[in-house]
């Protein structure tokens, strides 16, 4: 387990998004990332949640609507990783299965992937 305090993995997940591919984030509207310690029930088993409305899904989105939202746990992370190049591995994994719910791609074919 790593220790590493939120502001110093918030750095991290922006230095992962910025490596991303351009375009993988290029067509992310109205989406904003979140770094949170925990999910809600207190887990460690989490690391990143997509809240929202998958484009695959959505038939009238427009002005006015919430953002959806990537978030990625922090406490669960570090928990599960041993390194820093690890939980930077990590992190962009957790980054590319959240940004792909938000384009429609399900856990079965995140899985086929190899990102599930």
């Amino acid at each position: 387990m790593i220790q590493m305090d939120a502001d110093t993995f918030g750095d991290l997940v922006e230095d992962e998004l910025d490596l991303l591919p351009d375009d993988m984030v290029d067509g992310l509207d109205n989406v904003v990332f979140v770094v949170e310690d925990r999910p809600e029930d207190g887990s460690l088993d989490l690391l990143g949640l997509y809240d929202g409305l998958a484009l695959t899904e959505r038939d009238r989105y427009g002005i006015g609507e919430l953002p959806d939202r990537i978030i990625v746990y922090r406490e669960p992370h570090l928990h599960a990783c041993e390194t820093v190049a690890e939980l930077r591995d990590e992190v962009h994994t957790t980054l590319v299965h959240e940004i792909a719910h938000f384009y429609g791609i399900d856990d079965q074919r995140l899985h086929e992937l190899g990102w599930a």
